[in-house]
């Protein structure tokens, strides 16, 4: 296997001014995973002229055939007409947009792939990850289900899930995670064969553990214990998007959150050797180094000539 070399994060950018929601890439000064420069000139590198044109939330997996899939939120905020978070949650798009690329530099796509059902309000914040028991992929979004589909009354958002075997055709959505103040913008990490999950209740709610972490045995397991609430509340009220990622060349996590109660918005970090701890410590933003309005996405770690196959794609231009 190649050794391990740099990260690729992949992201969309907030402008209230402009049309920013589309897909960038970042890439990592070297294999530093604190030190982090925009390629392709600051401008995005995919983008959608499909559904609702936004794309938010973008994430990517490699899979086990080597291929790469983004999967990302069919979601335009900032418009004209101004911004309706009721409309977006109640009558958002229920697709997913999909690319999927052999070498990270050339990418087929945008396809919407509808995922979720009729009564949901909208589909957000896809990720995905390989099911090593079955052999597909799980693909995991947050929605609010109503009665039916006319979407009226109230509804909190839960996690729902679909399967696929190529990213091309998908099984119909099955609930996941419903928890009583709602939940949003889950990501996992496997580490010593225990399963973590992180995600985010709904801030607005007394009882709400804002964005948290859990660890099972098992993806489907019903033993998840709360290890840590709270996280990232240092940096601001309101924060969301978490990502997680290990240290190519050391036992160390980093887990980012997206601070949005302030412009600019964008990427805190906390670190911790001990995942299984819950211990999570903030990293001085003086020793982290990305671009703001940097939010909601994924890092790769990268592997042999990778990190430089994208720089010599995207950068310096």
């Amino acid at each position: 296997m190649a050794s391990p070399h740099g990260y690729l994060l992949v992201h969309f950018v907030e402008d209230p001014l402009g049309h920013a929601e589309k897909i960038y890439f970042s890439l990592s000064d070297g294999d530093d995973p604190l030190r982090w420069h925009r390629l392709n000139g600051g401008r995005p590198v995919l983008s959608s002229t499909i559904g609702t044109t936004g794309v938010r939330d973008p994430h990517i997996i490699r899979a086990c055939d080597g291929q790469f899939h983004i999967v990302a939120s069919d979601l335009r905020v900032w418009r004209e007409e101004g911004q309706d978070w009721d409309a977006f949650q109640r009558h958002g798009s229920r697709s997913i947009l999909v690319w999927d690329s052999g070498d990270l530099v050339h990418w087929d796509g945008p396809r919407a792939v509808e995922v979720a059902p009729p009564e949901a309000g909208m589909a957000w914040a896809p990720e995905s990850f390989h099911d090593p028991e079955t052999g597909d992929y799980v693909v995991h979004f947050a929605s609010k289900l109503y009665a039916d589909s006319s979407r009226q009354g109230d509804a909190v958002a839960q996690l729902m899930t679909v399967r696929t075997a190529d990213f091309q055709s998908f099984g119909p959505a099955e609930p996941y995670l419903r928890l009583p103040v709602g939940v949003i913008d889950m990501t996992v990490a496997v580490d010593d064969g225990c399963i973590h999950r992180f995600a985010k209740q709904d801030d607005r709610a007394p009882d709400s553990w804002q964005v948290f972490h859990q660890r099972g045995t098992g993806v489907w397991s019903d033993d998840f214990a709360l290890l840590a609430r709270n996280l990232g509340q240092c940096f601001g009220d309101t924060v969301e998007g978490p990502l997680v990622f290990k240290d190519n060349r050391e036992q160390r996590w980093y887990l980012w959150v997206d601070q949005y109660s302030r412009m600019p918005h964008g990427y805190h970090a906390l670190t911790t050797t001990d995942l299984a701890s819950g211990e999570w410590r903030p990293v001085d933003d003086a020793d982290f180094h990305l671009p703001p309005d940097t939010k909601h996405g994924a890092v790769l770690p990268l592997l042999g000539d990778e990190w430089a196959r994208l720089e010599a794609a995207f950068g310096g231009q």
